[in-house]
């Protein structure tokens, strides 16, 4: 019988609604960039990756500061929280005993979309800003006419989350088109089976440092900053996952 640790290494991860993939070459004659989400450690615990980039690499758009007390102390604390409300639900079980079930599982659903969501925020903001281009450009198109209004609305839309969360471009691959979400924390807000391939973080702790409660101009600044080529290989990802079923 395969083990979670197995079926962790060697199995794509499906969590809070999307898929990640795991190191492939992706994207038309290797256009695009590999990528892999690394969610778990050899032992299948859940572990943040390195960043893939240096603390100061976003500046002026976002400081060194935010970057570091961003991902030591919020993202990788909720991988610390998803671990530990694994290990309680597996606690529960031996004993039989469900009474802090639903604090468990509520920890778990908001802990681990936190850790999923950080994982690809910092591919998100690792490129130059340059447009969508291939498949995910004529996507682009298809689904709301052009780049300037998925981007306009990505804006307004993150821009008006309530309190904390993040906005999201995604694919279904049950219709087959890109959608633009609101997510109210990690985990709320979402639609069932979409894949995001780009997020932005509106948790005050991703820009507050430099910004304050200035939450428009942080997005328009870190526009610059978007990797497309990235959400364009985790586009071409989902649709051969949709296509292989």
């Amino acid at each position: 019988m395969a083990t979670r640790r197995d079926f962790m290494q060697q199995t794509t991860l499906a969590g809070a609604g999307l898929i990640l993939a795991s190191g492939r070459a992706l994207g038309a004659a290797g256009e695009h960039e590999q990528y892999s989400d690394k969610l778990v450690d050899a032992s299948g615990r859940y572990a943040a990756a390195p960043l893939p980039f240096a603390y100061d690499a976003l500046e002026p758009a976002i400081d060194a500061k935010t970057v570091e007390l961003h991902y030591n102390f919020h993202h990788k604390p909720a991988v610390v929280a998803a671990n530990k409300a694994e290990d309680e639900l597996a606690k529960a079980r031996d004993a039989n005993d469900f009474a802090l079930v639903k604090y468990n599982e509520k920890e778990l659903a908001f802990q681990l979309s936190s850790h999923i969501l950080h994982t690809i925020y910092w591919t998100s903001i690792s490129g130059k800003g340059e447009p969508p281009r291939d498949d995910l450009a004529k996507a682009i198109n298809r689904d709301f006419g052009s780049y300037a209004k998925l981007q306009a609305q990505l804006i307004a839309a993150t821009v008006a989350v309530e309190a904390s969360g993040w906005g999201i471009v995604g694919y279904h691959p049950s219709t087959s088109k890109l959608m633009i979400l609101q997510c109210e924390n990690h985990q709320k807000l979402t639609a069932w089976g979409i894949q995001p391939i780009l997020v932005l973080d509106v948790f005050e702790h991703a820009y507050y440092l430099k910004y304050q409660n200035r939450r428009p101009e942080y997005l328009h600044q870190i526009v610059g900053l978007l990797n497309w080529d990235n959400a364009g290989s985790r586009l071409n990802s989902a649709m051969s996952e949709r296509q292989a079923t």
